[in-house]
């Protein structure tokens, strides 16, 4: 087991709390070169408020995950994805799957599993490295 691997998982689940989602808080970090380039967590886009679901606890649509937040991120920086580690406390659904594939990230380590795994499917039919860490002591 890679000592990196479960540091960075633990920045990952600190930097979730950061969340303003009420029934599940995700973060992200971007790694590359033992470098973290990004970080982020599931949130609203900027100017909205930071609520993330309805009246009937149900997540707003346009509720960005976290793993998106930190590619974005990267998109706007010097930096880029590619040959990158992301680490994320939950484990990709598929819409960010495509996003994580196609920013270059090559390896994924994630901690809880997503209800759909088919996210992670995409991911190793891609070609990416996928890591699962349960324990983070």
């Amino acid at each position: 087991m890679n000592k990196y691997d479960k540091a960075y998982l633990r920045l990952a689940k600190e930097w979730s709390k950061l969340s303003y989602c009420k029934r599940k808080q995700v973060g992200a970090i971007i790694v590359h070169d033992r470098m973290i380039i990004s970080d982020g967590y599931n949130g609203t886009p900027s100017g909205f408020e930071n609520c993330c679901e309805d009246e009937n606890n149900l997540t707003h649509w346009y509720v960005l995950h976290a793993e998106a937040n930190a590619i974005l991120k990267v998109a706007n920086s010097t930096q880029s994805c590619k040959d990158a580690t992301l680490y994320i406390t939950l484990s990709p659904c598929k819409e960010c799957s495509k996003l994580i594939h196609q920013s270059g990230i090559k390896r994924v380590v994630y901690h809880e599993g997503y209800k759909d795994d088919s996210g992670l499917q995409f991911l190793l039919k891609a070609g990416v490295e996928v890591k699962h860490i349960e324990d983070l002591e």
